[in-house]
């Protein structure tokens, strides 16, 4: 049965934002997407986005059932984008039985968004070993005390995973890497420029990974 909204309930279907930015065209693109990424993060942390380096990364089973969580960027160039995770996550056996995976980067507050696809695979454990050292104490000891997205008992359980491992583990203390936690770098196949405009006729300019280089097309709003 639909529902009807009420002052208490607002209806999302006249919730509308005018995007009212400068026309982004073909010559406004650098010759690499990641270089043009580079170039956009910039602006959305020069802008004041909370937290600019979130992203919705969606993978999906080898029968083709998605799923979507936000996770942290840690780490761009041009071999991909990175981020951090536990391997017996959903998303890290997903990717482990199918290797690909989608992230979006929605900067709301800019009218823009970056939206990419590509193969996805676990880096060397040399490159999770030294971000894992740049992670606070705390953040260390929680990627032993959580088995992410495995059942859990009740909060008290895991916090009292926490305080043994914190007993164990005091301030100072190296904390091991987990031997099940690392990062994973997903490959652009597609990196696809988003930027809002008024009557929804958005600029969407998107690279394609070809031989040898990178194809630019425009894609209808």
């Amino acid at each position: 049965m639909p529902h009807t909204p009420s002052a208490e309930t607002p209806d999302p279907a006249v919730m509308r934002e005018q995007y009212r930015a400068a026309a982004f065209l073909e010559t406004d693109l650098a010759a690499e997407p990641m270089d043009q990424f580079a170039s956009w993060f910039k602006d959305a942390v020069a802008g004041g986005l909370h937290e600019p380096n979130a992203m919705v990364v969606s993978t999906a089973t080898p029968d083709g059932r998605p799923s979507s969580r936000t996770v942290l960027l840690k780490a761009y160039d041009r071999r991909g984008f990175v981020f951090f995770t536990n391997y017996g996550s959903r998303k890290g056996r997903e990717i482990e039985a199918n290797p690909y995976a989608g992230i979006l980067f929605p900067w709301h507050a800019l009218g823009r968004q970056v939206v990419v696809t590509g193969t996805a695979s676990r880096v060397g454990r040399a490159e999770t070993a030294a971000y894992f050292r740049t992670r606070p104490h705390g953040s260390q000891l929680g990627a032993w005390a959580s088995e992410q997205s495995s059942p859990v008992g009740s909060r008290a359980e895991l916090l009292e995973r926490y305080e043994d491992l914190a007993a164990r583990y005091p301030a100072g203390e190296p904390v091991p890497v987990p031997p099940y936690w690392g990062g994973i770098r997903v490959v652009p196949e597609t990196v696809e420029f988003w930027q809002g405009h008024e009557n929804r006729l958005h600029d969407r300019l998107r690279y394609v990974a070809e031989s040898g280089g990178w194809r630019v097309e425009r894609l209808c709003p």
